[in-house]
This record gives C-alpha cells, sequence and structure tokens, in this order.
C-alpha cells in the first residue's frame, strides 16, 4: 500500500491539465499548505521502512489526513494544542512557523525510539514540542477530550488566577480525534461539558478537530453519523470541511477558528479524511475492505487535491509539484539514515528518571489559623482548615468537585470555603468524574493548582483513566516538560454506619497504588490531616506531582478511641507538622503493628483489648510506601502483624508484606484483610472487612498467647 500511494500520486500529478487560470492572490499559505503534507506523508513512508529495517517501532500514520495541515497554518503557535496520532500534517505545519526546530529530525526520533528524542527522551512516539505548544498525548482513544475542555474552561475563566499568564488572553485551545473516537464515553462527556460550561455563559475556547475517515480500525462509521451526533449539540458550533481543495478547506478551517477565538465558543471542526496505510503496521486492510474500495480511496488523496488547484490555478507546474515531492523524499530518506544508530534508552534508571521517587521537601509554614489554639479538631474539621490555609496562602489554589461549593461537601468538609474564597476559586462541577479530572489537569497545565474532589472511592472508577493514562503519564512522555500537578482529594474506604453498601464503602486502592509517579496518601489522625495535605500541595508546587490524599469517611467525625469522651481522636491543629514518612503510635515491645486508615484506631483499640503491648505504626503512605523507615521499624520486633483493610488479594498488605520480605525481615509475619468481596449493605459488611476481634486474634496467634 505504501507503494500503491506514492506511485499513484506521482502518475496523477504526472498527468494534470496545464493551468486554466491565475491565481491573483499570496500562494504563499497555499504553497506552506503542500510542503506541510509532503513533509508528513514522507515521514510516514520512511516510517514503514525503519520498521522493515527492524529500526523504527511505530507505524501509526498520517496519510490520508494532511488536511489537518490546514489548522495547522490558522490556528496560532501560542494556541495550545493536544494533538491525536493522525495529526502529523498540523505537526509540520506548525514547525514550519517556527525556527529553531527540526521537525524532521524530531519525528524521526521518536519513530526509532531514540534516546534524543526531543519530545519523549525515546520514550513513547508522540506529537509534542513546548515550543509549538503541543501537549504530548499518547493513544488512548479521546482521553485527552476531559483536559482540552479543562484547559479551555482555565483560559476562558481563570487564566489570572495563574501566577503568570502561560497563553495570551484569546488563545484557544486545538484538540483532535478520530470519527470513531467521538463515540467512546470520554469524548461525549467531554463535548457535554464544554456545551454545559458555555451554555451557562461562560468562554470556553476550544476547538474539536473530528478528522472523519469513516473508519475505526476495522469498523466503518455509519455515513452521516459524525454530522448527526455533533451538528446539533447545544452549546456547541458545528462547521464541516469536507472538501480537501485548499480554497475551501482553508475557507472552512479559517472559520471554525475564527468562531472559537472571537466567540469563545466551543466548535467542532468536522473534516473528512481518507485513510491509507491502514490502522498501524500489522493491520491487514483486505481483511475487512475489498480491494476496490481501498483503490477507490486513493483518487481522494488531499496531496492530489492540493497539487491540482496549485496546478489549476497556476501557481505550480506539475513537474515542480513533483519536484517538491522528491525534494522532501531526500531530505527525509537522508535525516532517516541519520538517526538509524541514535543511542536508546539503556536502563532501567533512565527509562524511569521522570517518575523517580519523591524528593523530601520541607512544609512551609502554615499561615495563622482561625482555629482558636489549642481547640481540639477532628479529621474533617482539620482537612477543612487546612484547605482554607492552603487556598489563603496560595491565590492560584482552586477547590472543585460534585457539592464542595455551595453545599460544602456531602460530609461539610469544605463547608464555609465557597463563602470565604468566591465561586471562582471554589465551585460546584457538573456530575462526571472525568470532567472533574479533566479539569483538573487544564488547569494546571494553565498554571493553576487544582485540588479536585472525587465525591466517593467508588466513583473514582470511572474516570480513573484521567489519573493513570493522562496525568500521571504527562511527565513520562514529555520527558519531565510537562507536569501535572494537583491534589486530588477522595473521601473513601469502610466502615461508615447506617449510611453504606458498595459506592459509599469502597476500600480499592490497587488502581491506585499501580500509576507510575502518583502519590497516594491516608490521613487516619487529625493530627496528620494538615500535615499530609500541605505535603502533597509542596510536592504538586514543586515537582509537579499527581497526589491523591483518600480520606477515610468513617474517621471525619470521630472523637474518641476508647471510651466516650477521651477525645484521643482529635486534636488541635498544627499546619506546619512533618508529613514524610510513617508515625508511629506508642511504643510498646510485643508486637509491631503496620497498618493505616481505619486500621489505625482500630490495632490501638484490638491491642488494648488483647492486653498486648504493641506499637502500631501507620504507615501514612501507601504509593510510594516508606520503605526504609518500615523496613526500620520491623528490624526491632521479632514478630510483625500487617492489619489491611483493604481486599487479600491486590490490597496494600500485599505490597507491607513483599517489602519486608524484600528488606530481608525473617521474624515472624502475620496478615489480616478484608475479603475478595464487595461490600454489602448493612450487618453483613462485618463479615467481609477486618474487625477488631480479628485483629485481637491475629496478634495472640502470632505472639502464642
Amino acid at each position: 500500500m505504501a507503494e500503491a500511494i506514492d506511485e499513484h500520486l506521482v502518475d496523477r500529478v504526472r498527468s494534470l491539465p496545464p493551468a486554466s487560470t491565475s491565481y491573483d492572490g499570496d500562494p504563499a499559505v497555499l504553497l506552506d499548505l503542500l510542503d506541510a503534507q509532503l513533509q508528513s506523508r514522507h515521514l510516514d513512508l520512511a516510517a514503514r521502512r525503519l520498521q522493515a529495517q527492524g529500526e523504527g517501532f511505530y507505524t501509526i500514520g498520517s496519510a490520508g489526513h494532511e488536511a489537518n495541515a490546514a489548522v495547522g497554518l490558522l490556528t496560532r503557535v501560542d494556541d495550545p494544542a493536544l494533538l491525536h496520532y493522525r495529526s502529523g500534517g498540523f505537526y509540520a505545519a506548525r514547525a514550519a512557523r517556527h525556527g529553531g526546530t527540526t521537525p524532521v529530525r524530531d519525528v524521526l526520533l521518536g519513530l526509532t525510539a531514540a534516546a534524543a528524542d526531543p519530545v519523549s527522551g525515546g520514550r513513547h512516539k508522540v506529537f509534542g514540542h513546548p515550543a509549538l505548544h503541543i501537549v504530548p498525548q499518547t493513544s488512548t482513544i479521546a482521553s485527552h477530550l476531559p483536559r482540552a475542555v479543562g484547559l479551555a474552561f482555565a483560559l476562558g475563566n481563570l487564566a489570572d488566577l495563574a501566577p503568570e499568564r502561560r497563553w495570551p488572553e484569546d488563545a484557544v485551545v486545538v484538540c483532535s480525534l478520530g470519527d470513531a473516537s467521538v463515540n467512546h464515553s470520554t469524548a461525549q462527556g467531554a463535548l457535554n461539558a464544554a456545551g454545559y460550561l458555555s451554555r451557562r455563559g461562560l468562554d470556553v475556547p476550544l476547538l474539536v478537530v473530528v478528522e472523519d475517515n469513516g473508519l475505526g480500525i476495522s469498523t466503518p462509521t455509519p455515513e452521516g453519523w459524525v454530522a448527526a451526533t455533533l451538528g446539533g449539540r447545544p452549546g456547541i458550533e458545528y462547521v464541516a470541511a469536507p472538501s480537501p481543495r485548499p480554497d475551501r478547506l482553508l475557507a472552512d478551517v479559517a472559520r471554525a477558528v475564527d468562531l472559537v477565538r472571537e466567540r469563545r465558543r466551543p466548535t467542532v471542526l468536522h473534516l473528512s479524511t481518507v485513510r491509507y496505510l491502514g490502522h498501524a503496521g500489522s493491520d491487514v486492510e483486505l481483511g475487512y475492505r475489498t480491494q476496490a474500495e481501498i483503490t477507490r480511496d486513493l483518487e481522494l488523496d488531499p496531496l492530489l487535491a492540493t497539487a491540482a488547484y496549485l496546478v489549476e490555478q497556476g501557481v505550480l507546474t506539475p513537474g515542480e509539484v513533483l519536484d517538491r515531492y522528491e525534494r522532501m523524499r531526500a531530505t527525509v530518506t537522508e535525516a532517516a539514515a541519520a538517526v538509524v544508530g541514535e543511542p536508546r534508552l539503556a536502563s532501567r534508571a533512565a527509562v524511569v528518571r521522570p517518575l523517580h521517587d519523591p524528593d523530601p521537601r520541607p512544609v512551609s509554614p502554615a499561615t495563622p489559623s482561625a482555629v482558636a489554639p489549642g481547640e481540639p479538631l477532628t479529621l474533617a474539621q482539620s482537612i477543612n482548615t487546612a484547605l482554607g490555609q492552603v487556598l489563603a496562602e496560595r491565590p492560584h489554589a482552586i477547590a472543585f468537585g460534585e457539592d464542595v461549593g455551595v453545599k460544602g461537601g456531602v460530609y461539610g468538609v469544605t463547608r464555609g470555603l465557597r463563602k470565604r474564597f468566591g465561586g471562582r476559586r471554589v465551585f460546584d462541577t457538573l456530575l462526571d468524574e472525568q470532567t472533574v479530572l479533566g479539569t483538573a489537569l487544564g488547569t494546571a497545565l494553565a498554571g493553576l493548582l487544582p485540588i479536585p474532589e472525587i465525591q466517593y472511592l467508588a466513583y473514582l472508577h470511572n474516570a480513573e483513566d484521567q489519573l493513570r493514562g493522562e496525568a500521571a503519564s504527562l511527565a513520562f512522555f514529555s520527558d519531565g516538560q510537562y507536569r501535572n500537578p494537583m491534589v486530588v482529594r477522595v473521601p473513601g474506604l469502610a466502615y461508615q454506619k447506617g449510611f453504606g453498601g458498595h459506592f459509599h464503602n469502597d476500600s480499592s486502592l490497587a488502581v491506585l497504588r499501580d500509576v507510575p509517579g502518583l502519590v497516594l496518601c491516608v490521613p487516619s489522625h487529625p493530627a496528620d490531616a494538615a500535615p499530609l495535605l500541605r505535603e502533597c500541595v509542596e510536592l504538586a508546587e514543586a515537582e509537579g506531582r499527581v497526589c491523591v490524599v483518600v480520606e477515610p469517611i468513617a474517621l471525619y467525625h470521630s472523637r474518641d478511641l476508647h471510651e466516650p469522651g477521651d477525645a484521643l481522636w482529635t486534636a488541635p491543629y498544627d499546619g506546619a507538622g512533618p508529613g514524610r514518612g510513617a508515625r508511629a503510635h506508642g511504643d510498646g515491645p510485643d508486637l509491631l503493628v503496620v497498618t493505616f486508615g481505619n486500621g489505625v484506631p482500630m490495632s490501638l483499640r484490638a491491642m488494648r483489648a488483647a492486653g498486648i503491648d504493641a506499637t502500631v505504626l501507620d504507615l501514612r503512605w501507601l504509593a510510594p510506601l516508606p520503605a526504609d523507615q518500615l523496613a526500620a521499624y520491623a528490624s526491632g520486633f521479632d514478630r510483625v502483624l500487617v492489619v489491611d483493610e483493604t481486599r487479600r488479594s491486590g490490597g496494600v498488605g500485599e505490597g507491607i508484606v513483599a517489602t519486608l520480605v524484600d528488606r530481608g525481615y525473617d521474624g515472624r509475619l502475620g496478615r489480616v484483610a478484608g475479603a475478595d468481596s464487595y461490600v454489602p449493605l448493612g450487618p453483613a459488611s462485618r463479615l467481609v472487612l477486618v474487625t477488631e476481634e480479628e485483629i485481637a486474634e491475629a496478634a495472640r496467634g502470632l505472639l502464642g498467647v
């Protein structure tokens, strides 16, 4: 097929009729369009050759999609762009408008996974470059759209809150995807959010470029479906660009760009394209398309449309078009030969460098608190006070989520913050977790410090790829040139009384602990809440970290530990306490109990009931685990009991035990964990959750008493 599109284009251009008119405008933009399209095409052909030589590793190309070069020409270099994998023409066009980049070599370095790749450092082939304001995106389907909506919302409404404006006031956000991706729930949710915000009268300068080639890998998109599903959305403008002929294409693209820039309304640009070379290098189109269909598509080549128009208008002769085509082939071929042999990442340390463990960060002293000195606070009150201090100290910090604004959160944790800091900085979102996290992703790019709340841990699973595939991966795939500073608050874990069931008692932390580079902590005691939250804020600001704070709902309003009125589960507010590492409760020599969250007060009560003089170690940080501190504590005990309120399979306890084994602990180990079950409603929950009686029994068994 590579040879077919190459030979067909050359033959058809050679046979084009001579000029029938004389172009009366400046042909520069037409020639720029052609050159960008030629560059993109020859890079796709080179990718196939490099793969055949065993030197290339990525063959999802842009061949047939080169009409997107018009978007690269007619948007500005300082318009942030989030591109999908067939936007090679856009990349070439934008790079040509900005000096100091070498787009042909840069793309080839990505194709060959060379460490010199200026975007990802050899980790993945992506379209991205900070100087071009192209934020690299991976190949997940439509997962970048929530971020694009969040960024457009930030630029349109909150940019003045950032310490420095990263893009001009009239910048627009460009986001591209394929027609099949429109059907993904992520795309539908993002488009709904954009329309919703626009309907509320907010500025959303977002250009969504849907590159419609009629295929989703092997599945055809029904005729007219994209126009039908996108053409009448409330709050969203729609512009179709059905023709690759340059005059019509440029006019349609210009109309869409002007709509976004002037009216600040989200706009869909429906760009008709064709797909050549299959979905990727391993795709055999004849398995699902006829040869007649494949051959017919050769006449739809956008390069042919551009060449024919230039020849018709007398801008170039057929021979001059072919001269440009062959010169570009020679340029790309020479550059491809030059990158072969470029060093690749050669060690594990080099690969994971952008994901290094968090560096120790001293927590800055808190501003004076509105809380009376010495006043005992619950966990919820401590979190509320800490949030208030962070918002007061950092004018670019924003807090948002479902019901966090006017209501103040389901459990009152954000109560009073909206009244104190205003509706621009503390606000409610629509009920869609992908949108909540996408808002965080976009506002972080704009220079703000987002502190979103996911209302319940169980709701996170609807949108967890926004953390796994978008937030935490950005530093990895941009070689640390882009990051997503944010602190995500998630009320979760089990043991709520009188209000339960799976969706309000979810203990699944495995998905968070499995995300490379993500920082996860769980405050259990009010004295820990502010230090942990403020440490996460410091990590987000200083290192661009994605931090998640899971807050045990059952402990939000607890005051007592052993007896009514003992107030042992309250503490005076101290926003400057140590946030790093684990925290020991007691110093009993009999047994070390390692736990977190609800397991901390449960273990303290269980040890007292069993008459065991134990040390209870609250890990506080679950990703990464405080491995050195854990091993150091364990070395002083002959017996260690791990109390894990999450599930036995895939739970936190597995990681704790593995860490101790890896560090050479040779004492007796025991483990208590929840059942591999969802949490049922009512008293039946005790049948699957860890109980204090189980903890006490396991401790006595370890000690042989």
